[in-house]
């Protein structure tokens, strides 16, 4: 399996655009050691050709011109994304499918919830049917595995996490199963497996045991604390507030990373004002000792 990373950032990317956090400033001026960042989004392929694109984020022009193979040129109009699969429906992580419109139709993959918030609060499936019958919803069932037509050997194992639902949702402060998911990424062929989870809010015993088992590991590195954007100065609620797990300290994602031996290890979803993002802190110091990396845009990985 072929894995990707067309974005490591969370919403808004790095730098945010109209944010002057000593992250955001300091990679403008040159004076951080860091990698800019585009919104999260991976895709994942067997044979290099054929791409599922996981997520669509507002920067997929940029990310998809960077990705030479997402446009093999096998004819006059082309491309190498065969599907879309998304984790929710978030605008950071959806808004992308604007953009390749000129490609519909276009199979999208989701559950009924993410699918109805983006055919009311946000309603591209109903705004692009215009285009040659738009986004071809294909329905996740949170609960069951599921395989996608002509891409072989891969099986895709949904999981339900909690998060939030995004503002505009009609069930916002009602959350539903299938809000929020996670995929586990089997490849039959080489029997390697991926778990992916960029809007982890909690770690279970369930989530250790897929962890455990898997060989990579790619998961929500949103904040370094949990009341980061607060003692940043660029928000009011936590991470917990907003649905994430923050890395460090008690009950933080590091402390369960730290228990696995098995998979690669790697955080992803990566906000702005995190401290991670300065390759000269002692904060991306912790991480390598834990031997935990940190996703990049462009970074490719094999399994």
């Amino acid at each position: 399996m072929y894995i990707y990373v067309l974005g490591s950032a969370a919403g808004g990317g790095f730098p945010q655009w109209n944010c002057n956090c000593e992250n955001c400033a300091g990679v403008r001026n040159g004076t951080l050691n860091a990698k800019t960042r585009t919104q999260s989004s991976i895709a994942v392929s067997v044979d290099g050709i054929d791409w599922v694109l996981f997520n669509a984020s507002p920067d997929i022009r940029q990310q998809l011109f960077d990705f030479k193979a997402a446009q093999p040129a096998r004819a006059l109009r082309d491309t190498g994304i065969h599907s879309v699969v998304l984790m929710d429906s978030q605008v950071d992580h959806t808004t992308g499918l604007l953009t390749l419109r000129e490609g519909c139709p276009i199979d999208v993959w989701c559950t009924d919830m993410v699918h109805q918030d983006l055919s009311t609060g946000f309603p591209l499936f109903n705004m692009l049917k215009h285009w040659n019958g738009g986004l071809q919803h294909q329905k996740i069932d949170p609960t069951a595995a599921f395989t996608i037509p002509n891409i072989a050997d891969l099986e895709f194992i949904p999981l339900i996490i909690r998060s939030a639902a995004p503002p505009y949702s009609p069930h916002r402060n009602d959350p539903h199963d299938g809000d929020n998911i996670a995929m586990i990424v089997k490849d039959h062929r080489t029997q390697k497996q991926l778990f992916y989870a960029p809007g982890l809010g909690k770690i279970d015993d369930q989530i250790m045991q897929i962890m455990a088992e898997s060989d990579c590991v790619m998961i929500d590195g949103t904040l370094w604390s949990d009341d980061e954007m607060q003692s940043r100065g660029v928000g009011t609620k936590t991470g917990q507030d907003m649905g994430h797990l923050y890395i460090h300290g008690e009950g933080g994602s590091l402390s369960y990373l730290d228990q696995l031996q098995k998979p690669r290890k790697i955080y992803i979803h990566i906000n702005n004002t995190n401290p991670i993002l300065d390759e000269d802190s002692t904060q991306f110091a912790t991480l390598k000792a834990h031997q935990v990396e940190l996703a990049f845009d462009g970074m490719q990985i094999e399994l």
